[in-house]
């Protein structure tokens, strides 16, 4: 019911920025928690930051203070702010959304995910 379309990945160098932006169509009612995920090669996927439809915002210690997320859960929008990128900050990215419901799991939709390639 909800697709998301990714963009603003690519190949940056270290110390570079980047900004990943999230775009949502469908049934977006209800969503109350946006957030964006890596996985490195290799590696097992990772949260990366979230945001709730509160605006709390939290990150992984490995991102705090060089990356921030924002977005608006009404509008289906999602964005990632990323300075001072980092080799060790390459993967694929990928938005998510959910939306809880009184009965049986949670909606949980993705994103076909954005490759960040940092060089140091």
């Amino acid at each position: 019911q909800v697709q998301l379309v990714e963009s603003g990945g690519g190949l940056v160098q270290a110390g570079g920025s980047l900004r990943l932006s999230c775009a949502a169509s469908g049934s977006i009612f209800n969503i109350n928690y946006m957030g964006w995920y890596r996985q490195a090669p290799g590696k097992q996927r990772e949260l990366v930051a979230g945001i709730t439809s509160s605006s709390s915002t939290n990150y992984a210690d490995s991102v705090k203070g060089r990356f921030t997320i924002s977005g608006d859960n009404t509008k289906g929008t999602l964005y990632l702010q990323m300075d001072s990128l980092k080799p060790e900050d390459t993967g694929v990215y990928y938005c998510n959304f959910r939306r809880p419901r009184p009965w049986g799991p949670m909606d949980d939709y993705w994103g076909q995910g954005t490759q960040v390639t940092v060089s140091s």
